[in-house]
């Protein structure tokens, strides 16, 4: 057998839309679920510690495992007869923080490092940075998510006429200090997509427009004070989902009043606020007891790849 039969990788959480970059900004956040993968002979094992055990698949329709199929297939390399996972999750499910980007891009990466052994030849063509983000944007249906999570730090990410997926990561100014504030409860993405209107206002989507350009600003360079409260005003999607997640609305509602750059991170319900000096005393009492508060670093690195000899 050529190359490694095991790998270990790591995939950080993810924030996306920001509020006015809806299917576009995204953030990399300093959250990690870690992922031992082993090829096997004896079918499919999945081990799973953390966030998600005893809910998901512990079998072949383990997203992971259903993702490094499909990344086999596109390499042209054969199917093993089984793999081992070991997962180790941090990020929340169903919270919106990129826990299925992350399971998708795990499993990409995962494949891709793996695909040598099941060659047998070093001289495999490899699947390019591009390729992986393409097919990590088919697997997950936009790109907003798998964007920061391959990449890390802030990305915008969007789609050519042709249907590739393009991005670009920019360089995030230090003072930037994100907290999530994650609740008990769930929500599902199809679900809250479902609520969006096929049409919006010209009036709205020029505002988003602008605000989503205030918002690059704001990020990348020494935030004015107030500046993130306006850049992270949203007329497109956060409202239309307010009434499958209520409490999230309200509360970003009042954060907001409060002068909190607060917007619902990616489908919901988390809330993703960022941290200044003249608001982050205020966070707190608004949220009460029932929500996580957690700050969070941005990961400026995204998914990495190691092997079990150099860890």
């Amino acid at each position: 057998m050529t190359g490694s039969s095991s790998v270990v990788v790591r995939v950080p959480a993810t924030s996306a839309n920001l509020g006015p970059g809806y299917d576009t900004l995204g953030l990399a956040l300093d959250l990690y679920d870690e992922v031992e993968v082993a090829l096997s002979d004896d079918g499919v094992t999945v081990d799973v510690e953390g966030q998600g055990a005893g809910e998901v698949d512990p079998g072949e329709g383990h997203l992971i495992v259903k993702t490094m199929r499909a990344t086999f297939d596109r390499m042209g390399v054969p199917q093993p007869s089984g793999v081992t996972l070991r997962c180790r999750n941090r990020i929340p499910h169903a919270r919106g923080l990129g826990s299925s980007s992350a399971a998708i891009c795990a499993g990409i990466l995962a494949a891709r490092a793996l695909a040598p052994a099941l060659s047998g030849t070093a001289d495999l063509p490899g699947m390019p940075d591009d390729d992986a983000f393409a097919l990590a944007t088919e697997l997950e249906g936009h790109p907003d998510n798998v964007a920061p999570c391959l990449a890390g730090g802030l990305t915008i990410a969007w789609t050519e006429r042709s249907g590739t997926p393009r991005m670009v990561k920019l360089p995030l100014h230090e003072d930037v200090r994100p907290v999530v504030l994650i609740p008990p409860f769930r929500s599902s993405t199809k679900e809250a997509r479902g609520l969006l209107p096929n049409e919006v206002p010209h009036s709205d989507a020029a505002v988003n427009a602008g605000r989503a350009a205030l918002l690059v600003a704001a990020l990348t360079r020494m935030p004015e004070p107030g500046l993130l409260l306006a850049a992270t005003e949203d007329r497109l999607h956060q409202d239309y989902r307010a009434p499958a997640m209520p409490q999230t609305a309200d509360l970003v509602r009042r954060l907001r009043a409060a002068g909190v750059p607060a917007v619902v991170s990616g489908a919901g319900p988390t809330i993703l606020a960022f941290s200044t000096a003249d608001t982050e005393d205020l966070i707190a009492p608004e949220v009460g007891t029932d929500w996580l508060i957690q700050p969070l670093n941005v990961d400026l690195h995204g998914a990495g790849v190691q092997f079990p000899e150099t860890r």
